[in-house]
């Protein structure tokens, strides 16, 4: 091995931009793609189009105008000629290429002014007894101020210098039919000519098996290990007593389905052990996630213990409020209500009687966790559309529960758990999502966390047809709505969010003028308007008096994505639908078809479409089913966006796709366990080369 070379401070700076911050890190700077830099082509046999290096001698060199300042040279070989054109040159470069020099170039050719040529080609000084390479030329994730030659010196440093040990066990690696990681390594860095380049560039190789095979491996086991490590931490026991929510099953006007209760049992089972609950309960749109939590906020509050349940939205978490609030209201329990449009006056009353413990339930926006709010003995935290949220918001949330409990009532705990970590018990905490994850998702991003589904629909739900329709027949679409309203039932009119730098104002701007263009055209209908600059008061109002029927129609922002239930609802028309994501366009969607009535979703779009926003509005108007619309949205979308993880400290993966390569998840998934196990150093080590330095915060 040959000694490290110092680098400089100036490129180290540029290559922690490219997420390098260890030598070991340069090893997995993998390539883009390559360049075949391994043969020449004689001129003569260079066609328009065709990607070559040549070598020949400079028989001309000029600066000329044509229109613009550009250097010129003509290059010859024994068997013909090209020009190499430069828009952008220096002197050095004007020097390199002077009549009588011998050079190589290489670049793409096409027929331009002068014949023949190579614009920008790469170029450098060549004799007739300069070597080939004999392997292909890497092209590697760059950054200003950083070239390709600069990284290739570091990278060929960091393979000579740094061990290339393999962290998978001799008999794992055998038994997954994998490359060794070093072979893998050195071949991907300088593959040989004979390589196919679509194997390369297309990661099919078993080089770049081995590699996705790894990382996939090291999130499994980044997510394992920290499964494994909440079992260590404390939690309080929160057994169920079967009493408040025995009473509030028995008040609902409706029966629980089958899944409900399925998922409520596998929550209740988990509070009562002594260790944190991290669940995810997920579910489709109206499939009933709310009055689930409401019975584990039921069971911790049983038990003596305080429960926060945060949504993304002040309109969502004020719906959680006002429902929570009826169902509990007559079993004694009266909810606190706490966002940052509260009066201060309220705002300071309802801090204190979360820190007093006065109230069981609080319930807000990220304004419960404001450095101000403390609660007394925090037993659950509930996060709705937990990927909306980052992850440092979802911790400042469940740390505020890290209080060693003062209250001589709290429930006693096995001796080998008192005091936990540094005397403090975490709050269990549940998250909910009404985004669907796929089987493959939730394998890769949530391994870490225990997954509860409500597949089923409460009975009474119709299925909600949906139409496209352009924007030329929008007076149809307004005849239908005035009929619709006309008949005793109800419709929304959603105004989608416009992307400018002054978004939220051009939204508004937008509901406003759509509403007075609709009171407009329907004066015989109540028409109201919802969009998140109201204050909470005229909020509660204008909604209030859509769910009591007062207002027919409702022109509204995507505030009513989430949260609004108004049974007698059953048509809505989402204008520029081209605009919207799936998930949105299926969550609003979901806001009605919760009656008798048959419903319809009328998704109005402009002329021309994009080819995406094309595949969008075809999924969306041929699935009704979630978890089909979201297995099309990680196909469209990738999974960084899908679940927020950009956001939320998940490991993203750079290699792997976890579409492509679910067979190798699977194998990963397996693995991890096993390593774990039995190769607890092999596994440190596997996690030291892939996740050093990196913030992992793992679905805190």
């Amino acid at each position: 091995m040959t000694a490290p070379v110092k680098i400089p401070p100036a490129t180290l700076a540029r290559l922690a931009k490219l997420g390098i911050h260890h030598r070991a890190d340069l090893l997995l700077h993998l390539p883009l793609r390559y360049e075949d830099e391994t043969r020449l082509v004689p001129i003569s046999a260079v066609q328009p189009g065709m990607s070559a290096q040549v070598q020949g001698v400079v028989a001309h060199s000029e600066v000329a105008f044509r229109p613009r300042r550009t250097l010129v040279c003509r290059l010859q070989d024994s068997g013909g000629e090209l020009y190499l054109r430069f828009l952008n040159f220096y002197p050095s470069q004007q020097k390199q290429l002077a009549e009588g020099k011998q050079i190589r170039a290489a670049g793409e050719a096409r027929m331009g002014y002068y014949g023949l040529e190579m614009v920008h080609p790469k170029c450098r000084a060549a004799g007739d007894d300069t070597p080939l390479p004999q392997s292909l030329t890497p092209v590697y994730p760059a950054t200003a101020g950083l070239s390709q030659a600069t990284l290739r010196k570091l990278i060929a440093g960091a393979l000579g210098s740094l061990p290339l040990d393999d962290t998978l066990p001799e008999a794992l690696r055998q038994r997954m039919k994998l490359a060794s990681f070093a072979d893998s390594v050195r071949l991907l860095h300088n593959p040989p000519p004979d390589i196919a380049a679509s194997a390369l560039e297309g990661r099919s190789h078993p080089a770049w098996r081995r590699i996705k095979f790894d990382e996939l491996l090291a999130q499994q086991l980044s997510m394992r290990a920290h499964l494994r490590q909440r079992g260590k931490r404390a939690a309080p026991r929160l057994a169920p007593q079967h009493r408040l929510t025995a009473q509030l099953i028995n008040n609902l006007p409706f029966a629980l389905t089958g899944a409900q209760q399925k998922a409520y049992a596998e929550i209740s089972r988990d509070l009562d052990r002594p260790h944190p609950m991290q669940r995810l309960l997920q579910g489709d749109v109206g499939s009933g996630k709310t009055v689930v939590a409401a019975l584990a906020a039921l069971q911790a509050m049983e038990n003596g213990y305080q429960v926060a349940l945060m949504s993304p939205t002040e309109i969502l978490a004020e719906q959680h409020y006002l429902k929570l609030r009826d169902w509990l209201a007559p079993l004694g329990i009266a909810p606190v209500w706490l966002s940052g449009s509260l009066k201060k006056k309220d705002k300071l009353a309802a801090v204190e009687r979360i820190a007093r413990g006065e109230t069981q339930l609080a319930i807000g926006t990220h304004a419960l966790f404001q450095e101000q709010v403390q609660f007394r003995k925090l037993g659950l935290v509930i996060v709705d559309e937990q990927h909306k949220f980052g992850v440092q918001q979802r911790m400042a949330l469940r740390n505020k529960g890290k209080a060693a409990p003062e209250d001589d009532a709290e429930p006693p705990r096995p001796p080998h758990l008192q005091g936990g970590e540094g005397g403090f018990q975490e709050p269990h905490q549940l998250m909910m999502s009404a985004t669907p994850i796929p089987r493959t998702l939730a394998m890769s991003y949530y391994a870490d966390l225990d997954v509860s589904v409500i597949d089923e629909l409460p009975p009474g739900r119709t299925p909600v047809i949906t139409k496209l329709v352009s924007d030329a027949r929008r007076e149809e679409v307004l005849e239908r709505v005035r009929a619709a309203c006309l008949e005793g039932r109800q419709a929304y009119w959603v105004c989608p969010l416009i992307e400018e730098s002054d978004a939220m104002e051009r939204e508004l701007q937008n509901a406003i003028e759509t509403h007075q263009a609709l009171c407009a055209a329907f004066p015989e209908i109540n028409v109201g308007l919802a969009h998140g600059r109201l204050d909470s008061a005229e909020k509660a109002r204008v909604m209030a008096a859509f769910k009591a029927g007062e207002v027919q129609l409702l022109v509204a922002t995507t505030v009513i994505e989430v949260g609004v239930d108004v049974p007698n609802a059953s048509l809505m028309v989402i204008e520029h639908a081209e605009r919207m994501g799936l998930a949105q366009l299926h969550q609003l969607r979901g806001r009605i078809g919760r009656g008798v009535a048959r419903s319809l979703c009328v998704l109005l779009y402009q002329q021309p479409l994009s080819e995406l926003a094309r595949a969008r509005l075809k999924i969306i108007y041929e699935n009704t089913d979630g978890f089909e619309i979201a297995r099309h949205d990680l196909l469209l979308r990738g999974p960084g966006e899908l679940l927020g993880a950009r956001q939320s400290g998940v490991p993203m993966l750079r290699f792997a796709d976890v579409s492509e390569d679910a067979a190798l998840l699977e194998g990963a998934r397996a693995i991890a366990d096993e390593m774990l196990r039995d190769f607890p150093e092999a596994a440190r080590l596997h996690l030291q080369r892939w996740m050093a330095n990196r913030h992992d915060y793992l679905h805190a």
